[in-house]
């Protein structure tokens, strides 16, 4: 559940999906790092308890969070 909130949290903070208390798009790539380096440690204390699916969802959910980080990043230059 930390995971996954970690995850959603991570979204927001990218400015990618509107944030859940005030449903405005509120982007703070600073926070957004933060929220993917958590997941990211959670993902990989939770990947040896998962199966195969799951571990696949996860592992692409992280993956595609940097990418967006980056992207987003990398627009601002």
């Amino acid at each position: 559940m930390m995971l996954q909130q970690s995850i959603e949290l991570s979204w927001q903070k990218l400015g990618l999906q509107p944030d859940f208390m005030t449903g405005r798009i509120e982007p703070d790539l600073a926070q957004a790092k933060v929220m993917i380096d958590v997941a990211s440690q959670l993902a990989d204390a939770a990947i040896p308890q998962l199966d195969d699916a799951d571990r696949r969802t996860v592992q692409n959910s992280i993956r595609d969070l940097k990418v967006n980080y980056v992207q987003r990043v990398g627009a601002q230059s």
